[in-house]
């Protein structure tokens, strides 16, 4: 680590230190700090911070005293000081390094899987789909960090499965890499008061808690009592002053549902941090298009989700949605990449054909492979952010570069082709373009507005 980004981690931990000594007296001038230092950069992120901070009509100034009041304060600096310095000043410039050497992607995020195993048995889980009697081993998962970090990579992502069936090993990773930041896609009932006291104890562990819906809907797809344990895992976690926060798949099913705003206040008084939005995937072979939302319901999903953030004290990401913000498709190691239980190197969590195995292959030959060649290639698949995905808005995309590679499905209990999951995306994409192009073009307009008013 360099001196200087010694001194900025530091400086950030006594910048937390300051803060707790008088909240409210110190956040603005926590602000005044980072404007000073910020060489005029981010003018606009910086401004809609500082009216959190000091507007209490903003929607984010409860948000604000959520987050000083509600977590403890070594927790809140380990992730800040992690994610901060860690997989953004540090991680960045290495990230980027290797990116300009190799002409390749480098993800700043890897997602994977400790295990197949699960102790739910959801109904339509795409999870379900690799079996249950795969896992990674402790040693491979901290080979990956290891290889990780050496690339810049500071943020780590559990899916499965359920990851916390391994939760032992789970914070031995975490202990052993206090220098990551570990979120975790969890059905929550396997958090319990002595895993709890660990999380508290390493403080860089944070569960995204999978909910898609109010008790009746999630106890009839996730089995009796679901609900109310997901429940009793975010009071304890609240009770422990821990960060966590809420996942959520929309379908045409459910999509009104988990959109609503009782829904969005219901996670409010539950005390979440954050909510994740992800647009239903008909991956594997029995996956059902019908679940597919048309065109209208996504286009609900996204105005409610974009009102919300207006005027709800909780932070929200629609990961279909919200493209622009990102450049498009961030997958095939362009921001991320997914490791299943089996070691296989797959693009994207939703997206299940690889030509790589973390055990024949570093994590860097990967990204060099010919799959991730191609997505480093084809990005972005779309010029227009409402289409980012190459399977579900382009499923041509997808089809070509997986025959192009001859990169073959990793699903272990019922391989799909290609052919047969873009055949479900074909209708979607047709449907959905002319009303992708309408949002798109407002959106644009929308901005050119802004920043003629800015200037």
């Amino acid at each position: 680590m360099s001196a200087s980004t010694t001194i900025k981690r530091l400086g950030l931990e006594k910048a937390f230190q300051y803060l707790y000594k008088d909240p409210e007296k110190n956040l603005p001038k926590l602000i005044d700090w980072a404007d000073k230092f910020s060489k005029g950069e981010f003018p606009s992120q910086r401004a809609a911070v500082r009216a959190a901070i000091e507007d209490p009509d903003n929607a984010y100034y409860p948000f604000v005293r959520h987050l000083v009041n509600d977590v403890d304060p070594e927790v809140l600096t380990t992730v800040a000081v992690n994610f901060f310095i860690n997989a953004n000043l540090i991680g960045w410039d290495k990230q980027e390094e290797l990116r300009n050497k190799y002409n390749c992607n480098i993800p700043w995020a890897i997602l994977l899987d400790p295990t197949s195993a699960c102790n739910l048995h959801c109904t339509g889980c795409w999870a379900a789909e690799y079996g249950n009697k795969l896992n990674l081993s402790f040693d491979e998962i901290d080979d990956i960090i290891r290889q990780g970090k050496e690339m810049g990579v500071y943020m780590y992502i559990y899916t499965g499965g359920e990851p916390l069936v391994r939760k032992k090993d789970i914070i031995k990773l975490c202990e052993k890499h206090d220098d990551c930041i570990f979120l975790c896609f969890t059905n929550g009932t396997l958090i319990d008061e002595a895993f709890a006291d660990e999380m508290l104890r390493v403080k860089n562990f944070v569960p995204a808690i999978s909910l898609e819906g109010f008790e009746k809907a999630t106890d009839s797809r996730r089995g009796d009592g679901v609900f109310m344990k997901v429940v009793q895992a975010m009071e304890l976690l609240h009770s422990r002053k821990l960060l966590y926060g809420i996942s959520c798949c929309y379908t045409s099913a459910n999509y009104d549902s988990i959109t609503s705003e009782e829904y969005y206040d219901m996670l409010i008084r539950m005390g979440a941090y954050f909510v994740w939005y992800f647009h239903y995937m008909p991956v594997g072979n029995d996956a059902s298009p019908e679940l597919l939302p048309t065109p209208e319901q996504r286009q609900t999903v996204y105005n409610r989700i974009r009102d919300y953030r207006t005027r709800k004290p909780l932070f929200a990401m629609d990961f279909q949605n919200d493209a622009e913000f990102v450049g498009g498709c961030i997958a095939g190691g362009r921001r991320y990449m997914h490791i299943n239980a089996n070691g296989d190197v797959d693009p994207c969590v939703f997206i299940h054909y690889s030509d790589s195995n973390i055990r024949e292959k570093t994590l860097l030959e990967t990204m060099r492979s010919p799959l991730f060649q191609a997505y480093h290639d084809g990005q972005p698949f779309n010029e227009n952010m409402m289409q980012p995905c190459p399977m579900l808005e382009n499923p041509a995309k997808l089809r070509a570069m997986v025959e192009k590679t001859g990169a073959k499905s990793t699903d272990m209990q019922s391989p799909e082709t290609a052919d047969h999951l873009c055949a479900k995306c074909d209708s979607y994409a047709a449907c959905w373009a002319p009303k992708a192009e309408e949002i798109w073009e407002a959106r644009k307009e929308e901005k050119a507005r802004l920043a003629a008013g800015e200037q």
